[in-house]
C-alpha cells in the first residue's frame, strides 16, 4: 500500500498541534501524525493489541467512535506512527484533557493507551510518541499531563521526564452494565 499523505486524510485534528520538533527527531521512514478516518484498515488496533484485549467492533462502529472523539473538539488528541514503506500503523497515543473548576478554571491533559507494534519496539518511538502528546498538552495549556502504568513501566516513563506520584484506584463495571445506558 501507497504511503497516504495527510491532505489525503480526515484527520482528528490539525497535524500542526504536533510538536515540529518531535518529527524531525524520527526516522526519515517513519511519519508520525493525528489519527484518521480510514486508520481502522492500517491496523490501529492490532497495535493496541500489545496493551490489552481488544475486541475488533468493526469499521462502521469504529468510525463512529472516531467521529465522536473528532466531534469533542479541544478534548480528544489521538496519534499515530506510520510505517511510510507499508501505510501501516506502528505506534500510538492518546491525549485527552480534563478542564476543572480548580487552578484558576486549569487543565490536565491525560496520556493513556501508548503502544507500540512489537516488532518496532526499542526504537525511541514511545519516547516520541510521549514527547508529542506532552507537547500538544502543554501547548493546550494543561497545568499537568498525567498518566498510569504498570511498575514494570516506571523506568520508561521516568526517561520520559515523569515522575512517580501517588497511587492509581480502579472499580471495574460489571460486565453487564458496560453498555451505556445514559
Amino acid at each position: 500500500m501507497p504511503f497516504t499523505t495527510d491532505s489525503e486524510l480526515e484527520l482528528q485534528f490539525p497535524a500542526d498541534y504536533i510538536p515540529t520538533e518531535v518529527k524531525e527527531q524520527l526516522h526519515p521512514d517513519v511519519h508520525l501524525r493525528p489519527l484518521a478516518a480510514s486508520d481502522y484498515k492500517r491496523g490501529h488496533l492490532d497495535v493496541l493489541k500489545v496493551l490489552t484485549v481488544v475486541t475488533d467492533p468493526g469499521e462502521v462502529a469504529w468510525v463512529a467512535q472516531f467521529n465522536a472523539l473528532k466531534a469533542a473538539a479541544n478534548t480528544y488528541y489521538s496519534i499515530v506512527m506510520v510505517d511510510k514503506a507499508s501505510d501501516r500503523i506502528i505506534g500510538v497515543g492518546t491525549l485527552f484533557v480534563e478542564r476543572k473548576f480548580l487552578r484558576g478554571l486549569g487543565s490536565v491533559g491525560h496520556i493513556e493507551d501508548i503502544a507500540v507494534d512489537e516488532r518496532q519496539q526499542g526504537k525511541k518511538l514511545g519516547l516520541r510518541v510521549i514527547q508529542a502528546l506532552t507537547g500538544i498538552s502543554e501547548n493546550s495549556g494543561c497545568y499537568k499531563t498525567i498518566l498510569n502504568c504498570s511498575d514494570k513501566n516506571i523506568p520508561f516513563y521516568q526517561k520520559c521526564g515523569f515522575e512517580k506520584k501517588e497511587n492509581e484506584m480502579a472499580k471495574y463495571a460489571p460486565e453487564r452494565v458496560r453498555t451505556p445506558r445514559l
